[in-house]
């Protein structure tokens, strides 16, 4: 039974609160969970309906989630309720490929052992992570969700944010955060313009079954119509995220189970033997999609709103939790001295911790994209040089290691595995 303070709307009110956040996916709740462990109020609207969230069925989707973002899941006190369900990543193997040639022989290779912290990261699927996120939210008092509605219009004066909701309400609190995706309706409310294209790439997301184990190794080919990432899950089997061209994708998507499939094989190969779809396909479009401010009087953007990225690292939502490590130690922080939660040197402190670091990392995903994403024989030929010297050489190679396992820069302490 959920929590009585939970999913509740008193017509014609205004609600105060600490902290208001947008969006309830991934990052909002996460924040929320952080900030109300160190004595703050939150509120979160949630556009989506409860039903939708608590959903049991099995979607296919996974997040690879780096070694310091399940530190900070675990120092919240959600990781004890998905290591059971989670897939350590053990290795990374990343190879050019073609069709129905399999993978170039020039390779990078990243073992966890050579790093000496355990696994680079762990595989969690969509809905174990959301179940565990909704009865963490249930069991805080001093959080409160507002289900299936939408914000219409935004405020702020010298003391607070005002949000007003679809059925009227108004809510307030001392900083609102947008949480709220890559169309983020509150930084558009904020006058926060944003920079953008489209790769006509889109990405076939699917779980598969296969015969053969997958030993904890995570596999990246990338082909000349944009990157196959296979992640490993529990079990035997693996999460796919397959970028294509946007017409093939549409064309692939509209084939029945058998067809997909047989468009997949020559792509996957049979290294794994034989494989079979595991749940549900989707689709989503691929693009590139930064603010311009991460910040503004009174608004914080976090995740996805501040910064939507390709997904050829598999850094979307490891960089959308560095966000929230920053956002709610600043804050954290900040009331400790008895500072204004909304005010802009605070809020500047924040932009100032994540900006760099998101520029690069949006910059090095595009890059990547566009270099990788073609036949060009001439580029291809001297990346798999490049990840051939890169294989070679010990120092580079645990530098990207420890890259992909989120451990480089300047770590929020929720990252590092430490308290607030």
């Amino acid at each position: 039974m959920d929590n009585p303070g939970h999913n509740r709307i008193v017509h014609s009110m205004t609600q105060t609160s600490d902290i208001l956040i947008v969006g309830g996916g991934l990052n909002g709740p996460v924040l929320a969970l952080a900030l109300a462990q160190t004595g703050h109020s939150v509120t979160v609207v949630d556009a989506l309906p409860r039903a939708t969230r608590d959903a049991a069925d099995f979607d296919g989707r996974g997040y690879a989630l780096a070694l310091a973002s399940q530190r900070m899941l675990a120092q919240i006190g959600l990781w004890q309720d998905l290591a059971d369900h989670s897939q350590p990543m053990n290795e990374i193997k990343v190879t050019d490929g073609e069709v129905g040639r399999g993978p170039s022989p020039f390779f990078l290779h990243f073992d966890h052992a050579e790093i000496e912290t355990g696994p680079m990261g762990y595989m969690v699927q969509d809905r174990h992570l959301r179940r565990v996120l909704l009865d963490a939210l249930d069991a805080t008092p001093t959080i409160t969700v507002i289900n299936d509605r939408h914000v219409v219009a935004q405020s702020v004066t010298a003391t607070h944010a005002s949000v007003t909701l679809d059925t009227g309400d108004t809510l307030q609190a001392g900083l609102l955060v947008g949480a709220d995706g890559r169309r983020s309706g509150t930084a558009q409310r904020a006058g926060i313009k944003r920079t953008g294209w489209d790769y006509d790439q889109t990405a076939l997301v699917c779980a598969i079954e296969h015969d053969l184990p997958h030993n904890g190794i995570a596999h990246q080919f990338f082909m000349p119509s944009g990157p196959l990432a296979i992640l490993p899950l529990p079990g035997n089997r693996s999460s796919i995220v397959w970028s294509e061209r946007t017409k093939t994708a549409q064309d692939i998507q509209n084939l029945d189970d058998a067809g997909y499939l047989a468009a997949l094989r020559p792509r996957f190969g049979d290294f794994l033997g034989d494989i079979r779809l595991a749940g549900t396909r989707f689709t989503y479009p691929l693009g590139l999609t930064v603010a311009h401010s991460f910040v503004a009087p009174r608004v914080a953007l976090v995740g996805d709103a501040a910064h939507g990225m390709h997904p050829i690292a598999g850094q979307g939502l490891n960089a959308g939790l560095r966000d929230v490590g920053a956002l709610a130690e600043v804050l954290t922080d900040a009331t400790r001295r008895g500072e204004d939660l909304g005010s802009q040197l605070v809020l500047e402190r924040y932009q100032q911790w994540r900006r760099f670091d998101t520029a690069t990392l949006v910059a090095a995903t595009d890059v990547f994209n566009k270099l990788f994403s073609n036949s060009n024989p001439m580029l291809r030929l001297a990346r798999d040089l490049g990840m051939g010297v890169v294989n070679a050489m010990p120092g580079l190679r645990r530098t990207f290691m420890r890259e992909a396992a989120g451990l480089t820069g300047d770590l929020p302490k929720l990252l590092q595995g430490k308290p607030l």
